[in-house]
């Protein structure tokens, strides 16, 4: 099964942000040096691909402060500094885009998107707890 262009491109942002979280480099050469350096068969990927990840690995970054505030603040006292990498990646991600209220992806594919690269990246336990952490998160936005 051929996997949808925008769903790797969230694959691709995943991998930029973490890149990005290992090394705290300025997220755009973080960008140019993952699609560069490090994509798959290093073909060049498609252009709305690449645009899609990369726009959303920086809007990430942009807003960082406010997307780890809703973290925290569902997370009931666990920072997001204090989860798994992958786990707090993928929250934030997920969280950026709900952030973003695009009619293009409404909130619960977010959520399912965000499943799914749990479930690619991460444990089945993973799965469990970024469904919980964004339906909490995505209800409390939605007051």
């Amino acid at each position: 099964m051929k996997k949808d262009w925008r769903r790797r491109g969230r694959e691709a942002a995943l991998q930029i942000l973490y890149q990005w979280d290992l090394n705290r480099a300025d997220i755009d050469m973080t960008v140019d040096t993952f699609f560069d350096l490090q994509w798959p068969d290093r073909q060049p990927p498609p252009e709305q691909l690449r645009t899609f990840a990369a726009a959303l690995a920086s809007e990430t970054v942009s807003r960082l402060s406010e997307i780890d505030a809703l973290i925290a603040d569902a997370a009931e006292n666990w920072r997001p500094e204090r989860m798994a990498v992958l786990d707090r990646l993928v929250l934030r991600m997920a969280v950026c885009e709900l952030l973003r209220h695009s009619a293009e992806t409404p909130p619960p594919v977010v959520i399912n998107e965000a499943i799914e690269l749990a479930r690619t990246f991460s444990s089945e336990e993973s799965v469990k707890f970024i469904n919980g952490m964004l339906d909490g998160i995505k209800r409390r936005m939605e007051k």
